[in-house]
């Protein structure tokens, strides 16, 4: 090697070189390369440790701690002991000698090298390792480096990476363990210290605006009087060098907090004294102080000292998300309850000069987040175990949480505060639900609190009391399928729904009036119309009242929604209590969407069209989509009257439907049909009224549907539109018995309705396709798409439904199956139309194929199976893109339905389909990274193993009696080998939604089948696919599933523990490469002989963990050395 001095120019130089702009990436790999090996050589430490301590090049030392961190984490084991002992003494000199110059981040990174060294030799070789991190503590001048040590042993030492052995992970934790309290106390100790000496230097404070709180509605709450006025003490302006050593402080109790065990060690003098610094948060006149004085430096004052707070809540944040907490903590808890709720009451108290929404804008913003946070652990983990004490007061704590809901700054702090009292709302109501004798008592006590919960959150949902916030929200972006705004009334009507659950009748009489008074305005906007040459217009010009309509409009259709969210509060046992209630809101409804119908105010000509129609689209919409959302009600109320057929409701659903049929027409806009799409298949589906086909509005929809010159509706709605008509002549009427249901009649009318429906589509024929075609290709596919999207839809709404219903559509589809099937072959090479075809032929298989009846049935499935030939497969999957992987997935989707059929009838195709699989599909899809088409492959084959495990494992009576003695036949063996072949294979390949399927289906096998304790499996498989997923797990490429997979080894090795103890874990130490015959025989001492899951997957784990270790320590050093 080169001389030190030489060698460290050189680095600098190449380190300037590669750091470069004009530095092409050719060269930056030559160098990099050049650096690799010269830190791997056997003594570049040495140089490493003179370039620390002789340049000021920041690159240099960066590299020179990494070629020490390599070394210390990579290679320690063969370094000689004289050089460990060397490194171990150098470093921690380097560090005291130069950690007050060097840039921070060179200096963490020291840090983090020595610990490094500690993790591999405390105690044994480095026995004052931690000893002088505390001493360094205790030192005032290097109190913030022994901080710093002390926090990164913390996230080296307690939850340490991968590569060191299970023994001595375990080992770290205890030691560890064993340092708390005496770590806890240095730190206190620090903290109060700060605290103390800077509060004596503020021993006359300016009046603070918080004296004479602690008379206040939460005094009770803090148990001594001392207590209360320690917390009343003003806050003390520290200088810059404290405040650093308190964040230090608090950063590493926030660490030390996510792993240690709630106990004794955490004293409650350190819990107050974290709450004296949580106060650096909320303290607004520091801040305002700072920037009074005006100099940045007292700028950054009044920012780290918000820090100091936000570090402090982090503190009892760690502490909180804590769920198993030891009797003797309880009463810490209480106590840190207690003081958190007095810094809620700071930050909400309403003083004059301040309104809690600006003082809350004052506040950090991590702050504000920290809160929220504490306030939700709060309530989702402990208010079950705090509500008991006699001494807290839950109602005040409600309080304050509202007001500081309520005062939110920012839209995203509002969404937290509404998700706690959901949070909140699911307590109480499990709570009542548990204990109905005291629900009275129980709601009595918060019934205040909830009323006027709900009257804040209707509030703010109105523009009437909330238009400036209500304005910000975004209505256009979509987020997860959703708009800011949809987000937000969505979310504000989720609390409104729970405390209707808690008090529906308060919650009625406070909604219903608001509607009442937005539905005059819009009912009364029938007098500002009048008729203009082009039509209707709206007299209304005046900008205010133009802004006046738009808010109340925008009211009315969040009210609208907020009516149909509470719709299923009215129904059940509780229907008849609030049959006048719901009555009251169903008439409103009903009048309001045919006034809408009527006088057409979707077509109204406004005077700001941009706005004003745009709104008076969406009351239309939600006022059809609130009465459809009391569709459950109107069947409820049909079986109660439907003996003394009553005028009113035959009223209500006449009315309705005149309401929804001037809709059904091109000329509306698509979001308003579709609302009257839905509410329309709701009164078919969920009311089912038998007077419903006679009604003449129905009548004109069914004859403006099946009319051929009609224009037709766009594709969604004319699906809505075909499904409602066919289930008002399908589905059975409620309550009339079999022989008053008119089947005849019925089906005749769902024959023509068909008929007239496909009446194209039926006269395709198969030359459609040829070339000399009278009618463009793509009008054919159009009729073929339109078609079938709309038959499709029919018959899987029926699928559930009663036989006669099934029978009925069966008899009316029948023409048009026949032709599908017909067309079929010509279109084979159109993966588009072939997609929508399978698409129905599944759909007819899942809902239908009893009707079908067997004969057919076979003949479908032969067409197909002819069809989709090898070369037809491969063009398909490799050539055709997704579509043609969907026409695949969908076909093998449809014979994951035939092999799931009960009985002998498809028993037949068994072996067509098996082969079909192994020879056809499998071979073009093993290879090929893309997941297409393999998980429906794999579901099939799991089907058909688990619907016909007699196809391979035929169970006589005898071999049952003689259970374990005679083996069960095994039948068609080659095919159930090439099918766990193939299982064996996909947990080799990199797809983690594959393998998760896949091992569900083989641990379903053997839960249902006990696949594992087959003979053929267990002798020739079972010990092939252990090793499968322990290789799986040593090469960590599936971690996500390290727990299915440990419990999968478990399940199998559990079938014969003597084989897998004495045969196949001594033969798998063996062929594993990377390890010595010493390691080996650790691993194999180590791998105890449990045989319960827990511990069996405890050792897997181990094993696993282990043998990487010992691969990693064994990467021997590369001979050669290498100048720079």
């Amino acid at each position: 090697m080169a001389s030190e001095e030489a060698s460290l120019r050189a680095l600098e130089s190449l380190m300037t070189e590669f750091f470069h702009d004009c530095t092409t990436n050719e060269r930056k790999r030559e160098i990099e390369e050049l650096l690799n090996n010269f830190a791997q050589q056997i003594g570049a430490w040495r140089f490493c440790l003179y370039f620390l301590s002789s340049t000021r090049n920041d690159y240099v030392m960066m590299y020179s701690l990494t070629v020490f961190e390599n070394l210390i984490n990579k290679m320690w084991l063969g370094v000689p002991s004289q050089d460990k002992m060397e490194i171990r003494s150098c470093l921690p000199k380097l560090l005291l000698a130069h950690h007050k110059t060097l840039p921070y981040f060179i200096r963490n990174k020291l840090c983090k090298v020595i610990v490094d060294i500690g993790r591999q030799d405390w105690p044994m070789f480095y026995h004052d390792f931690f000893t002088n991190i505390l001493q360094l503590i205790q030192s005032p001048v290097t109190t913030p480096l022994g901080l710093i040590m002390l926090k990164t042993t913390s996230e080296e030492l307690a939850c340490p990476r991968e590569d060191l052995s299970v023994a001595r992970k375990e080992e770290l934790r205890k030691l560890l363990l064993d340092q708390v309290q005496t770590v806890l106390g240095l730190l206190t100790g620090i903290l109060e210290t700060v605290w103390d000496k800077h509060s004596v230097t503020a021993a006359t404070p300016p009046p603070s605006p918080t004296s004479g709180e602690s008379g206040d509605l939460l005094s009770n709450l803090l148990q001594s009087p001392n207590s209360a006025k320690q917390l009343n003490q003003p806050i003390p302006i520290l200088d810059v060098e404290s405040e650093y050593i308190c964040s230090l402080a608090l950063e590493c109790l926030a660490h030390l907090f996510s792993w240690i065990p709630l106990s004794a060690s955490i004293t409650p003098s350190l819990l107050t004294t974290i709450f004296h610094f949580a106060r650096f948060g909320c303290d607004i006149r520091a801040r305002k102080m700072a920037s009074v004085n005006g100099s940045s430096q007292n700028c950054v004052l009044g920012q780290e000292r918000g820090r100091l707070g936000v570090l402090a809540m982090s503190c009892i944040n760690e502490l909180m998300s804590k769920n198993c907490v030891p009797v003797e903590f309880e009463e810490y808890l209480l106590r840190m309850f207690q003081q958190t709720f007095y810094l809620l009451q700071k930050i909400t108290k309403d003083n004059n000069a301040h309104t809690v929404k600006s003082r809350l804008e004052e506040l950090d913003e991590s702050y504000i987040e920290k809160f929220t946070d504490f306030l939700r652990l709060f309530v989702s983990v402990h208010l079950r175990r705090i509500e008991s004490y006699s001494q807290f007061p839950v109602v005040e704590f409600l309080t304050l949480l509202f007001k500081y809901t309520f005062h939110q700054p920012t839209h995203e702090g509002y969404f937290s505060c509404l998700d706690i009292w959901t949070l909140f709302l699911d307590y109480l109501t499990s709570k009542i639900k548990s204990r109905l004798g005291d629900k009275e008592a129980v709601l009595n006590r918060y019934e205040d609190a909830l009323v006027l919960l709900l009257t804040e959150v209707l509030n703010r949902i109105q523009f009437r009391y909330n238009q400036a916030q209500l304005e910000e929200l975004d209505d256009e972006t979509l987020d997860d399928d959703q708009t800011e705004w949809q987000r937000y009334l969505r979310q504000s009507l989720e609390v409104v729904a729970k405390v209707m659950e808690l008090l529906p009748t308060h919650a009625f009489s406070t909604l219903f009036p608001v509607l009442q008074d937005n539905l005059e305005v819009y009912l009364g906007l029938q007098q500002f119309i009048v008729t203009s040459g082009s039509g209707h217009r709206l007299n209304i010009t005046a900008e205010n009242d133009c802004r006046r309509l738009h808010c109340s409009l925008r009211d009315l259709s969040s009210l609208l929604q907020a009516v149909g969210r509470l719709a299923e509060y009215f129904i059940g046992d509780v229907f008849a209590a609030r049959f006048s209630n719901a009555l009251t809101v169903v008439e409103r409804l009903v009048k309001v969407t045919l006034y809408g119908s009527q006088i057409k105010l979707y077509n109204i000509e406004t005077a700001v069209p941009s706005v004003l129609k745009p709104d008076l689209i969406d009351v239309h919409a939600q006022s059809l989509a609130a009465l459809q959302a009391y569709s459950h009600w109107l069947a409820q109320y049909y079986s109660e009257v439907h003996r003394q057929s009553t005028q009113q409701f035959v009223s209500l659903i006449s009315t309705t439907m005149d309401a929804i049929t001037p809709l059904i027409s091109t000329k509306v806009q698509d979001k308003l049909l579709l609302s009257a799409c839905h509410l329309l298949v709701s009164l078919a589906t969920t009311v089912r009224p038998v007077f419903l086909i006679s009604i003449p509005a129905v009548q004109k929809v069914f004859n403006r549907i099946t009319d051929a010159s009609a224009q037709r509706l766009v594709d969604k709605a004319q699906v809505l539109v075909c499904r409602a008509l066919s289930n008002i002549l399908l589905l059975p009427w409620p309550n009339l018995p079999e022989n008053e249901q008119q089947w005849p009649m019925r089906s005749i009318n769902h024959a023509s309705l068909i008929s007239a429906l496909s009446r194209d589509y039926r006269d395709l024929k198969p030359s459609a396709v040829a070339p000399h075609r009278k009618v463009p290709l793509d009008d054919t596919k159009m009729v073929i798409h339109q078609t079938l999207s709309v038959l499709e839809d029919i018959v899987e709404n029926i699928s559930g439904e009663s036989t006669k219903s099934r029978q009925i559509c069966y008899q009316s589809l029948q023409e048009s199956v026949q032709v599908s099937l017909a067309l079929f072959p010509a279109f084979i090479h159109q993966s588009d139309v072939t997609d929508e075809m399978l698409s129905f032929f599944l759909t007819l298989f899942r809902g239908l194929r009893v009707q079908m009846g067997v004969p057919f049935t076979e003949q479908i499935i032969q067409t197909f199976l002819n069809m989709f030939t090898r070369e037809q497969l491969a063009e398909s999957i490799l050539h055709e893109g997704s579509t043609g992987c969907r026409v695949v997935e969908k076909f093998l989707k449809i014979l994951q339905v035939v092999v799931q059929e009960p009985g002998q009838v498809f028993k037949p195709f068994l072996p067509s389909i098996i082969s079909l699989c192994m020879e056809q599909v499998y071979p073009i899809i093993a290879e090929r990274p893309s997941p297409d088409v393999k998980a429906e492959l794999f579901e099939l084959l799991f089907r058909t193993l688990h619907h016909n495990w007699r196809y391979f494992f035929k169970s006589t009576v005898l071999a049952s009696v003689q259970r374990g003695i005679a083996e069960e036949q095994m039948e068609n063996e080659p095919q159930f080998s090439a099918i766990m072949q193939a299982f064996g294979q996909s947990f080799l390949q990199p797809d983690i939604h594959l393998f998760k399927q896949n091992l569900f289906y083989l641990e379903t096998l053997n839960t249902k089948q006990k696949l594992y304790h087959k003979k053929i499996f267990r002798t020739t498989m079972l010990f092939q696919f252990v090793n499968v997923l322990l290789q799986v797990l040593v090469h960590k490429s599936h971690d996500l599933l390290q727990e299915e997979i440990g419990i999968a080894i478990y399940n199998m090795a559990s079938v014969d523990f003597d084989g897998f103890f004495a045969a196949f874990l001594p033969e798998f130490l063996t062929s594993c490469d990377g390890v010595d015959a010493n390691q080996k025989n650790v691993l194999g001492r180590n791998f105890k002989m449990d045989r319960d899951l827990p511990s069996f997957t405890q050792n897997v784990h181990r094993l696993v963990n282990d043998l990487r270790y010992y691969r990693l320590c064994n990467d021997s050093l590369p001979p050669g050395t290498v100048k720079l």
